[in-house]
This record gives C-alpha cells, structure tokens and sequence, in this order.
C-alpha cells in the first residue's frame, strides 16, 4: 500500500540562510505567548515564571521577547548569533517566528537579493528601518 501524497506546499522563494536576519532585527517587538515561554523553558531546563522573568518584558500588556545590542541594527532578539545572524534557540522559538513570512515570498529577502543584485556584490547588507504613516518609528 502506498503513501498518500500530502497537499504540494508552494515552493519557497527566499533562503534565511542568505539573509542577515532582518526579522530578528528591525521589528522591536517579537510577541510571546504563555506556550512560547513554556517551550522556552523547557529549551533551557528552568521553569515558566524564570524563563518569563530572564527572557521577556512587559510592553504595555504585551509580553515580549527581550532584545539586545546588534552590531548592524543596533537592537536585534537576545537569541540571534551577531556572527552567524541564526537563532540560538531555533526549535524552541516563538510562534511568530515559526509563521514568519506567511506567504512563499519575504519582502526582506527580495530587498536582499535585489540589491545585491543592483550593486553587484553578494555582500552587501541593505539597512532597513520600520517607520509607520504617523511618522512614528517602531
């Protein structure tokens, strides 16, 4: 008897392993839920309440990752490698890194690409910064 087929997933059009972590970079709030901090205790053999207390904060209401300084963005997740630009804590992060991008498509990938493209040079590390219509930065 043979295997059902499972529902083809669209390809993916972007490598995390060629991109400089925008993601784990620009946005100054990675949102955390109590199963978040549940995986990450666990990851880390400490209990909830500790895991909560070492490696997040309160934003308003909103529980968040805590973050560090980043030698190109100048703040970035406490879990990313400044060498590497990987999370340290890939299978224990949180959910919305697991979704993220939701589509087969990352705008951060593409901005990547195209302008190593355009300045042809592999290396080169295009600076984003997150600003909204109300002009303020985020």
């Amino acid at each position: 008897m043979g295997l059902i087929p499972s529902p083809a997933r669209k390809a993916l059009k972007y490598d995390c392993d060629k991109c400089v972590a925008y993601c784990c970079s620009i946005y100054d709030r990675v949102q955390v839920t109590p199963r978040d901090i549940r995986r990450l205790a666990a990851h880390f053999g400490l209990l909830p309440e500790v895991a909560s207390q070492r490696f997040t904060k309160l934003f308003g209401k909103e529980r968040i990752l805590r973050r560090k300084a980043d030698r190109l963005f100048g703040q970035a997740c406490m879990f990313l490698n400044q060498e590497t630009r990987k999370c340290t804590i890939y299978n224990a992060r949180p959910s919305v890194c697991r979704e993220f991008p939701t589509t087969s498509r990352c705008a951060y990938y593409d901005l990547i690409e195209f302008e190593r493209e355009q300045q042809d040079d592999p290396d080169v590390i295009p600076l984003v910064k997150i600003t909204f219509r109300n002009g303020k930065e985020k």
